[in-house]
Order: C-alpha cells, then structure tokens, then sequence
C-alpha cells in the first residue's frame, strides 16, 4: 500500500514540477507589468494578458522537452509498478476465485419482469400495443405548476394553440 501513495506522492511532484515555471513565469511578468501599469498610470486589462501568454509560451517551449522527459520517467514507472510489482505481490492480487463467494452487484442485476407472468405473454401477442401507455393516462389532463411565474405545460399550450 505504502508503494502506492508513494507513488501517488511522486505524481503530485511531477505535477508541481512541471506547472510550477509557468505559474512562476506569469506571476512574475503580472507584477512586471503591474509595476509599468502603475508608474504609468495606464490601468488597461489586456496589456498584462499579451505578455503573459507569451511568456508562459516561451517557457513551455523552452522546457516542453524536460516535461516530456519528466512525464516519460513518470509513466514508464507506473507501467513498471503495474505489470510487474503489482501482479506479484499477494497483498494487492485478488485470489481468483474471488467472485466465486461474493456477488458485488446482486441487487442491481435483479430482473423486475419475470417471464413467467403475463405482462411478457401480452406483450408478445400485441407487438404493437406498447401495454404501459394507455390511450386515457395519455390524455389526461393535469394542471401545470402555479408558482410565480407559471408556465403552461405541453398539453396546456396544445389548448392554447388548439391542437
């Protein structure tokens, strides 16, 4: 268990890692600008924008082959703790009979039309008659929600228009 969070620990650090110069490349031009803005007294938005998507550009551009470096280490290891650390420790292997003695999804794979009742039997000998849609429950009339400002429902705007 302790190999993974370490793990997990090393995914945060190569996150930072590999954010963190960007992050630092647009605050430190914000505040360069900033500074500029203020002495200048030119209080518009979208200078500081510009230089920073350059800037944050620049260093991705600069650095982009030590972030592939970095994520390629990253991933070799996790496919290295996967297929090999992982399958041969006997604390982190299920045992294969596992699903033999428990049922994991017993109440959601519950049938609710048994074929034995009459429902199925109908069904089959109307294929057209959809049988929980009556033509009365169809057209039945309910009032729409009054609330504030009330919209009418479909059947509501049908009389309205006169359908």
């Amino acid at each position: 268990m302790e190999l993974l969070v370490e793990y997990m620990a090393r995914g945060f650090f190569t996150m930072l890692s590999i954010s963190m110069p960007c992050v630092l490349v647009a605050a430190s031009v914000g505040l360069v600008v900033g500074i500029l803005q203020a002495v200048t007294q030119v209080q518009e938005q979208t200078i500081a924008a510009a230089p920073k998507i350059v800037g944050v550009f620049l260093t991705i551009v600069i650095l982009g082959m030590f972030y592939i470096k970095i994520l390629t280490q990253y991933i070799n290891e996790g496919a290295y703790l996967a297929f090999n650390i992982v399958p041969k420790s006997e604390s982190y292997v299920l045992p294969a009979n596992y699903y033999k003695h428990t049922k994991p999804f017993a109440a959601e794979m519950k049938d609710t039309v048994s074929p034995n009742s009459g429902e199925i039997k109908e069904i089959m000998q109307n294929p057209g008659k959809i049988p929980w849609v009556e033509r009365q429950e169809k057209n039945k009339y309910t009032p729409s929600y009054r609330g504030a400002n009330p919209r009418p429902n479909l059947i509501e705007t049908n009389k309205i228009i006169g359908r």
